[in-house]
């Protein structure tokens, strides 16, 4: 477990070091959450539907981790490259403890941000509607953080290069994204598109944040959380899998 600790408290301190990565990372959330937040909240309550910043907060929220997490799988290709990554594989440790470090690290620097977006969320209007229900959200997060940073930890082993993993990642995260139901109400989608939410993992991510946070939820919070639980199991699985194919 020490090799977990080491790999975990490495990641968050190349994130604390990073002054400009913390503001960058937070810019497109932020911008989100106020263009669209304002800008649509008069078409959104006039069809009825109340404050679109209380619905779209939760999805932006759940939109920051996902982007944090899932992209901390590029340090792997950064210790790959300058050979940090050779010497640790090489020590006499299991590497389901490395990868573990490795996840828990990503998925602590996601909750990170995805606390401080709450925060900014809170600042500009958006308001739970019980204080109680907040470490329910903050477990909501962790989730959300545990299952894409383990699936960046799994796709940033099978690659070799920078530019192979960002087209990977923006095939992937974009469509994640789109489909979680982040900007729009899940319900009466076209039959198609509502079966694809079925395997999004951050669509029960959102739908969990926002039972939590503004006690509204389209498939439940136990469903949520039962499905969050299948995906973070399925993907430290591949994610321990693809990291001990790393060749030294």
């Amino acid at each position: 477990m020490t090799a977990v600790y080491v790999l975990w408290l490495r990641e968050l301190r190349r994130y604390v070091r990073s002054r400009v990565q913390i503001v960058a990372s937070l810019g497109q959330p932020c911008l989100y959450l106020i263009a669209l937040g304002f800008g649509l909240g008069p078409t959104f309550q006039k069809a009825g539907n109340g404050s679109y910043l209380q619905f779209v907060a939760p999805g932006v929220i759940g939109m920051t981790i996902l982007f944090s997490s899932v992209f901390s799988g590029i340090g792997l290709l950064w210790d790959r490259q300058f050979g940090f990554l050779k010497e640790t594989l090489v020590a006499p440790v299991p590497r389901l403890n490395l990868m573990l470090g490795k996840t828990l690290g990503g998925a602590t620097v996601a909750m990170i941000q995805g606390v401080l977006m709450l925060a900014i969320a809170c600042l500009i209007g958006f308001r739970p509607v019980s204080l109680l229900q907040i470490p329910v959200g903050l477990a909501f997060m962790a989730l959300i953080a545990i299952v894409f940073a383990a699936l960046g930890t799994a796709i940033g082993s099978l690659l070799e290069d920078m530019q192979g993993f960002q087209l990977t990642m923006n095939f992937l995260v974009m469509p994640i994204f789109f489909l979680s139901g982040a900007l729009y109400p899940l319900a009466g989608l076209p039959g198609a598109m509502a079966v694809v939410t079925w395997f999004d993992p951050l669509a029960y991510g959102v739908d969990g944040l926002r039972a939590a946070l503004i006690a509204t939820t389209h498939f439940g919070p136990l469903h949520d959380l039962a499905a969050l639980g299948a995906f973070a199991a399925a993907f430290l699985a591949f994610g321990s899998w693809s990291f001990s194919r790393i060749q030294v």
